[in-house]
Formats: structure tokens, C-alpha cells, sequence
């Protein structure tokens, strides 16, 4: 009994040190945010909310939040369709070469985020969307429809495909059975899709980095730009408000339809 007692504690103890160690970085930003000092130190030599007070005043940080907001909101729209339809046909569908469509959806997933952004550089320059709303529109849905296949998929594959075929011999159209039977089982995978989306558009930095520069900043651009010249709590406390942003939103859509069951 002690010794099963000390085994457990000892496996308690190592994953507590494993989160430890993963939430280490999290911690410390969040630490020195409360700093009064101008430059970026650990330990805090005071605390203070004056950096967050700085951040909602900082025209900069505000806009850019505005912005990556709405360009994150249309790409999650324009993904789900997509990437529903898409996981409709690869789930629903037998046709030649659907192997092929497959990996070419997820393809995104494998390539370095570095090598998309030079190759989505080449194909927007030549459209002459660079630095322009729609060209960060187009390079962010092309990065999240593979995570809106993935969770509508998921939940496409749990739906039993005989309750979609009795609707039709009932006489329901295929777009009746998707509105009325199909969707609403697969809902949950729907908003978890867009859910990633979102979080996904409003985090990237590295192709956006790549395609916008002066009349189109998101939030991670404008935070780049900040660090090249300063480095201060403001960057810490605007980290720790995005944080609390996404947990906040990952939270109540968990409590509301079950985000850890959709993405088992």
C-alpha cells in the first residue's frame, strides 16, 4: 500500500514538473507584465497595471487588433465553407484520385509555415494583393481549411450515413438532408472548425509577415514592429490579454457544445 502510495505521488509529481516546465514561459510573461520598469526583466522590480493601461492606449496595438479580428472572422466564413464542402465530398463520396484531394488539403499541415509564405509571396505578387486586405484574406484561408476538414470530418464520420439515407427515402432533397439532418448532428465539428479557424488567422505571424507592410497590419505585425525598436512590459501584458482572449473563447465554446469530444 505505501509503495503504490510513493509510485503515485511520484507520477503526480513528474507531470506536475512536465506542465510546469510547458507553462514556464506563460508564467514569466504573465509575471512581467506587472512590471514598472521600461525594458523587459524577470524578477518584476515593482508591480503595476500601468503596461495594460498603456496597451489600450496605444493607437498601434489597438487598430492592429481591429483589423486581425475582422480578417479573422471572414477567413473562419469563407474556411468553413470550404472546408465543409470539401470534408463532404472526401467523407460523403468515392471518386478517382480522392486519395490525392486528401493529402492536398492537409498538405499545409506539412510544409514549413516559412516555405508557404515565400511561395504565397510569388502567387499574390503576381495578383498584386500584396499588402492588401484580400491578399491575407486569401493566404489565411488557405492555411485553415485543412484544420476545418479536420474537425467536420471527424464529425461526419461519427454521423451514421443511414440516417441521411432514410431522410432521402423519405423524399428529402440532398440540400433538405444536409439542412435538417446532416448539419445539425455534425454542428459541433462545424464551430469547433471555425472556432480553429479564427484562432489560427488571428495568431499568424510568419506569412503575414511576408504579405503585408503599411495599409494592412494584424496584430502579430504590428507586435514584430514594436519589438524591433522596444522592448517593454507593454509587449507581456498585450501577450497575456491575448491569452485570456483565447482561453476565454476555447472555454465557452467547450462548456457549450464539447470542443475535447469533436477533436478525440
Amino acid at each position: 500500500m505505501h509503495s503504490h502510495f510513493l509510485t503515485r505521488a511520484s507520477w503526480g509529481f513528474l507531470i506536475f514538473l512536465i506542465y510546469l516546465f510547458l507553462l514556464a514561459p506563460i508564467i514569466v510573461v504573465v509575471i512581467i507584465s506587472f512590471d514598472t520598469r521600461p525594458y523587459l526583466a524577470f524578477p518584476p522590480e515593482h508591480l503595476s497595471l500601468r503596461s495594460y493601461a498603456l496597451v489600450l492606449q496605444n493607437a498601434t496595438f489597438v487598430h492592429s487588433f481591429g483589423v486581425s479580428l475582422a480578417v479573422g472572422m471572414v477567413v473562419a466564413a469563407l474556411a468553413l465553407i470550404a472546408g465543409t464542402l470539401a470534408s463532404l465530398a472526401l467523407v460523403r463520396h468515392q471518386f478517382r484520385l480522392r486519395n490525392a484531394a486528401a493529402f492536398t488539403f492537409i498538405t499545409p499541415l506539412l510544409v514549413p509555415h516559412i516555405v508557404l509564405a515565400v511561395g504565397v509571396l510569388l502567387a499574390l505578387a503576381t495578383l498584386d494583393l500584396i499588402d492588401t486586405y484580400t491578399g491575407i484574406i486569401v493566404a489565411h484561408v488557405g492555411i485553415t481549411i485543412p484544420y476545418v476538414i479536420r474537425t467536420v470530418s471527424m464529425s461526419l464520420e461519427a454521423v451514421d450515413i443511414r440516417v441521411e439515407e432514410a431522410a432521402r427515402v423519405h423524399g428529402a432533397t440532398s440540400l433538405t438532408t444536409f439542412r435538417r439532418i446532416t448539419l445539425p448532428l455534425i454542428l459541433p465539428g462545424v464551430i469547433s472548425g471555425a472556432v480553429v479557424a479564427f484562432l489560427i488567422s488571428f495568431d499568424e505571424a510568419v506569412i503575414s509577415l511576408f504579405i503585408v507592410n503599411t495599409h494592412v497590419r494584424t496584430l502579430p505585425v504590428a507586435i514584430f514592429n514594436y519589438l524591433e525598436f522596444k522592448t517593454d512590459p507593454q509587449v507581456a501584458a498585450l501577450s497575456v490579454i491575448l491569452i485570456l482572449i483565447s482561453l476565454i473563447l476555447v472555454v465557452v465554446i467547450e462548456r457549450a457544445i464539447g470542443l475535447r469530444r469533436v477533436l478525440r
